[in-house]
């Protein structure tokens, strides 16, 4: 009798609990977890690569870039460290490299960026750019939350 009561136990336990049902007895779920790994790591390319080649292009397009910050009242002191932002920040997003804090020192970033450079919001085109970048801000602050997810320095790190 005391048996019959365990295997009922384990199999209320396993149609209940979503770590049981999920686990690597599961074919299913195998696939979709090694699936899950790599679209993090491809979301994570995709949202930073963005910063990426905006740092390289303004490195490439350095006076000009200087130029167009001073037309709209931001100092072109500030250019090296926005150049160091979009690159160490991207870098480190894409390397899952403390990337919380990355994201986070990111989300803010772009938030600025659209705050001075998109705030025209009569124009319909800087009404968008506006927009994508509060939209940027939020995936970055999903990463906050989140973490970088499996495939990612941090969570080598985090396994020793």
């Amino acid at each position: 009798m005391n048996t019959s009561v365990t295997t009922a136990s384990a199999t209320t336990a396993s149609a209940t609990s979503p770590s049981v049902a999920s686990s690597s007895r599961d074919p299913a779920s195998i696939g979709t977890a090694s699936f899950g790994r790599f679209v993090e790591l491809g979301g994570r390319i995709l949202l930073a690569s963005l910063f990426l080649l905006s740092g390289l292009t303004k490195l490439s397009a350095y006076g000009a870039t200087a130029a167009y910050m001073a037309s709209t009242g931001v100092s072109p002191a500030l250019l090296p460290l926005v150049i160091a932002t979009e690159l160490l920040g991207s870098l480190a997003v894409i390397l899952g490299w403390h990337t919380r804090i990355a994201a986070f020192l990111l989300a803010g970033f772009t938030l600025l960026a659209a705050g001075f450079f998109h705030n025209h919001f009569g124009d319909p085109i800087q009404m968008i750019m506006f927009l994508k970048n509060v939209s940027i801000a939020g995936a970055f602050l999903m990463l906050v939350a989140n973490g970088a997810g499996p495939l990612s320095l941090d969570h080598r790190r985090s396994a020793r």
